[in-house]
């Protein structure tokens, strides 16, 4: 039989290593699957439109939202993030697990709609150690940096509607963690009672 795959949600302050954290996992594990968020924020470094995001304009996102093509949204640090359904759903239904890399606002989003999804709260060892690497990333104006540090203690408040917290102090570690997580969700009665009520 074949199962049905799992809905993973994974957030963390700007700095946590998420991305990081994920990659392994992905690399490790041949169900998961990514699930790329559309966004309205100008692509960084090498970042492609269709692999880290679907880059679009503002007026492109409001277009989807009206029309009901995405599973959650939100804005953050002014730009759109949102997770487009029709990907998400052929997944699972192929026994994929999909992980997402999205905000607080947009977790408890999909939490409400699909009640089954697993939550992960990813932070660094302490608090300081965020502001060490955004500011190390050299990629963000002093302003956006302390916008970004802001964000982050308004997330920290979050955490404790979330399932699981995920101490990021060394990358293969806490991916380690994040698989052990997949592996009990998948475990969990509801995934696995077609076992036991066909006898």
């Amino acid at each position: 039989m074949s199962e049905q795959g799992l809905l993973i949600v994974v957030s963390g302050p700007s700095g946590a290593g998420k991305s990081t954290v994920i990659s392994k996992v992905m690399s490790d594990d041949p169900s998961c699957v990514f699930s790329i968020s559309a966004t309205t924020r100008p692509p960084r470094g090498t970042e492609q439109n269709g692999v880290e995001y679907f880059f679009v304009d503002r007026e492109r996102f409001e277009s989807m939202i009206k029309s009901g093509e995405l599973l959650e949204y939100a804005e953050y640090v002014g730009n759109y993030y949102g997770t487009p359904k029709a990907p998400v759903f052929e997944s699972l239904n192929r026994g994929k697990n999909v992980i997402f890399d999205i905000e607080v606002q947009g977790a408890m989003q999909i939490k409400q709609k699909c009640p089954n999804a697993a939550l992960i709260f990813i932070v660094p060892p302490s608090f300081s150690e965020i502001e060490k690497r955004l500011r190390g990333r050299h990629t963000d104006s002093e302003s956006k940096i302390l916008q970004r540090l802001e964000t982050a203690r308004s997330e920290y408040a979050q955490a404790i509607n979330y399932d699981y917290i995920v101490i990021n102090d060394d990358p293969q570690k806490a991916a380690n963690e994040v698989k052990a997580i997949i592996s009990a969700e998948k475990c969990r009665v509801e995934f696995r009672k077609k076992y036991v009520l066909e006898v």
